[in-house]
């Protein structure tokens, strides 16, 4: 362990604000997983509690692996790793399961370990490492629309297609970071506007087509209406899950009830991952525990911003802002659903909220944004021959 340690490179301040937040989600899963127990029938909350620890430890080696990766090698492993990611968002949509009561076809289950993997969260960091790319090369370019329709466009639609019938959430989400990814990386402000209008009447069309023909695919286009319908209407489903969270924030008051003393997680569906934030508020309060997690939060997204602009290549910047923005989007909206400003979407806390491997892909965009904080200077020796030094130079 000493030895890992003192190998640990990249921004220190990233590497303490991600064990804190992994640390601080120890008690409020413990206490939040009594829910989980009761709905699933299965387990307790000391085996929940030890499973994500073990998802955690896990994670911080993925992040101690990812980082050692110079991040240039990033950029052809996007562009291999894209037909792969297109084939297992096939799979999933046509062989997904329904985990622990979520919705169906958004997750596998990985054989013989039974933690369940939601594959739009891989697609996303690949497919925004892949955008950070085309930008990177074509910088010093006049971008053509044709040519970058077939090149950024069609792997960034064709993904975008095959999320969407499970997860408007998520697409909606990953169109969104593209969006800002291409505008700060420099594609033409008059082809993005294309591109949203274009973005907007294949969603029209899509949910014509699932409502006309509701059998023709599996789809979820019911479920988005009605969760629009009744953002605000506490006798529906998801208006019981957020007046239930409002109930907890509001008895947590300032300073909380007090570590496992929450009342609303017996009450609360997902209340250890969708509404873990809600939990964090009731036992701890307003003060130790809405505004510690927002400020970790704001830390990591001032960390990343810091490093985005000392980065000393394109490429790096983009990729930084690529996978770092989805993290502090994704906490933004699962808070933002708590206090009933947001539609439920099913987006987890990261790094906080328990599940599967979902914690592993926040922690491969951490592993990332750290290998180019690690500015690593590559030393190539003419007398060997590194495979990721052949297949990056073949596919640049």
């Amino acid at each position: 362990m000493r030895r890992i340690l003192k190998n640990i490179e990249g921004d220190k301040a990233i590497w303490a604000i991600v064990a804190f937040l992994a640390l601080l989600s120890f008690m409020p899963v413990y206490s939040a997983s009594t829910n989980l127990v009761y709905v699933a029938n299965s387990g307790t909350p000391t085996y929940y509690l030890i499973k994500h620890g073990i998802l955690l430890f896990l994670g911080f080696l993925i992040i101690y692996g990812v980082h050692k990766i110079p991040f240039k090698y990033f950029s052809g492993i996007s562009v291999i790793s894209l037909p792969f990611v297109v084939l297992l968002l096939i799979y999933t949509l046509t062989q997904g399961h329904t985990i622990n009561g979520a919705n169906a076809s958004r997750w596998i289950q990985i054989p013989f370990i039974g933690v369940g993997f939601q594959t739009s969260a891989l697609a996303s960091i690949v497919l925004m490492v892949y955008v950070a790319r085309y930008l990177a090369k074509n910088k010093e370019k006049k971008i053509s629309f044709k040519e970058s329709l077939l090149q950024l466009w069609l792997p960034v639609g064709l993904i975008l297609a095959l999320i969407l019938p499970a997860n408007f959430s998520t697409t909606a989400i990953i169109f969104t970071l593209v969006l800002i990814l291409t505008f700060v990386g420099g594609y033409p402000i008059k082809y993005l506007m294309y591109i949203i209008g274009v973005g907007i009447v294949s969603l029209a069309f899509f949910i014509l087509v699932a409502k006309a023909f509701p059998t023709l695919m599996p789809n979820r286009v019911d479920t988005w209406i009605s969760r629009v319908e009744n953002f605000s209407n506490k006798n529906a489903v998801e208006g019981y899950q957020v007046e239930k969270a409002k109930i907890a924030i509001a008895t947590g008051s300032l300073f909380g009830k007090g570590a496992g003393k929450s009342v609303q997680k017996n009450f609360l569906p997902q209340s250890s991952s969708d509404f873990i934030f809600a939990i964090i508020v009731e036992e701890y309060g307003l003060v130790l525990g809405a505004l510690t997690v927002m400020l970790m939060y704001f830390l990591l997204l001032f960390r990343i911003v810091m490093a985005a602009k000392k980065a000393k290549s394109v490429f790096a910047t983009l990729l930084i802002i690529g996978v770092g923005l989805p993290i502090i989007f994704q906490a933004i909206i699962n808070m933002a659903v708590a206090v009933n400003l947001f539609p439920v979407t099913g987006q987890n806390l990261p790094l906080i909220s328990s599940g599967g491997t979902s914690i592993w892909m926040t922690c491969i965009a951490i592993g990332i944004i750290l290998s180019v904080t690690a500015e690593k200077e590559i030393v190539f020796n003419e007398t060997d021959e590194n495979p990721l030094d052949i297949l990056h130079e073949a596919i640049h």
